[in-house]
């Protein structure tokens, strides 16, 4: 299998570099000795001394050794043999074998390269002795020795690097994951902006426009004949108009809806059923049962938008000719129940939201009451009138409450 070899960082480039220079260093100092002795076949030796140092040098220079499991074997291979012939020749050949140990170990797999580092030890162990012509234990001590160390730090370094390489990874993995999240939480927070900036103009500009366009109708049927009436549409539309102008600001500004600038909340549902009555041909009624008690603003604003949007779409679809807005502080939580007696319909049929239709108010609703950890229940049928009836807990919702 033609698997490649470990890759080289900076300090195992280094390191390689230096157990090259180490054997070329070795090889020198073998042909040196043996031709300043004058030993016998000191040519020789000096010449298998440059070929094994020629054969060493092409591991660095040649990339496919690094990139190539095969490769590294076949010039292992070859340097091995160059090394046999020259230790064949001089015993001082010896101590190449230990450098030989690193490559081996750096460049094979593991049972490859343990079998090469033995096969090797054993070759300089009997090399040494055949030049003895004597064999003792202690000629065991050097070679095995230097293979028992090179398999201790080569396999240290690998389990080291296979370490960082994991810590690597993880680092990297983290690092995706923090941006993928960074990117999802970023997405929520324009969907979460997004829905919010669509209840708020449902539950405000888009039902103050539906208001004044129900005032102009009824103007333009009162006319010509009733020019006081219609007189009295158009005004009440004006001041719709202005009324929706504050909130458009207000909006845009961020700041508190304009009816519950300077009072309660009780006082801004008491002026909306007083506003409704007077605009529409419907006698909205304000209720208020237990004691009040301060709210927080963002309660405060989902009960008056839920009030204006219930009490809109009765103007508009319920036919009611009464409505009753109930607020109650009820110890822990606080409730407001809206209660007419106009057509009714059927929950578990209501169309899909459309863009050019409506169709929001009832999901905007569920939105605002369960982003505040509470709870939104309709009951109504065909020819039964429809209740509305919305819970809101006085206490901060937590964390998973608070999602809609």
């Amino acid at each position: 299998m033609n698997t490649a070899a470990p890759a080289l960082t900076p300090t195992t480039r280094a390191l390689a570099w230096c157990l090259h220079l180490l054997i070329i260093g070795l090889l020198a100092l073998t042909a040196g000795r043996a031709l300043a002795d004058g030993r016998p076949h000191a040519g020789a030796i000096a010449t298998g001394a440059a070929v094994c140092a020629v054969v060493s040098a092409t591991g660095p220079v040649l990339p496919r050794i690094r990139r190539s499991r095969r490769a590294a074997a076949l010039w292992l291979t070859a340097m091995g043999a160059v090394w046999l012939v020259l230790l064949a020749l001089s015993a001082d050949a010896v101590w190449v074998a230990f450098p030989l140990y690193f490559l081996q170990l750096h460049l094979l797999p593991r049972r490859a390269g343990l079998t090469a580092v033995a096969a090797t030890a054993a070759a300089a162990i009997a090399g040494f002795a055949a030049h003895q012509r004597s064999f003792s234990p202690a000629m065991l001590i050097g070679p095995a020795l230097g293979a028992a160390v090179a398999v201790a730090v080569v396999w240290g370094y690998q389990a080291l690097y296979r370490e960082s390489e994991h810590r690597r990874r993880l680092i990297e993995e983290l690092t995706a994951t923090r941006a993928d999240l960074a990117e999802a939480q970023h997405t929520a927070g324009v969907l979460a902006e997004r829905e919010r900036l669509a209840r708020e103009i449902h539950d405000t500009l888009a039902q103050g426009l539906s208001s004044i366009q129900l005032l102009l109708r009824a103007a333009e049927r009162a006319l010509p004949d009733r020019p006081d009436t219609a007189a009295r549409h158009v005004e009440a539309a004006r001041q719709a108009a202005v009324d929706d102008l504050a909130e458009a600001r207000r909006f845009v500004a961020a700041l508190t809806p304009p009816a519950l600038q300077d009072t309660t909340l009780a006082d801004a549902l008491a002026r909306l059923c007083a506003t409704t009555g007077t605009r529409h041909r419907l006698a909205a009624r304000f209720h208020l049962t237990g004691d009040p008690a301060a709210l927080p603003t963002a309660h405060e604003v989902a009960l008056l938008r839920l009030a204006q949007s219930a009490l809109a779409n009765t103007v508009r679809h319920a036919g009611a000719t009464t409505a009753d807005v109930t607020l109650g502080y009820l110890g822990d939580h606080i409730a407001l129940d809206i209660v007419d007696d106009g057509h009714g319909f059927d929950p578990g049929r209501l169309p899909a939201p459309d863009p050019a239709g409506g169709g929001f108010g009832l999901a905007a609703m569920r939105a605002r009451v369960h982003a505040l950890g509470g709870t939104l229940t309709i009951e109504s049928g065909p020819g039964h009138g429809t209740a509305l009836a919305a819970r809101l807990p006085l206490a901060p919702p937590t964390e998973n409450e608070s999602r809609p």
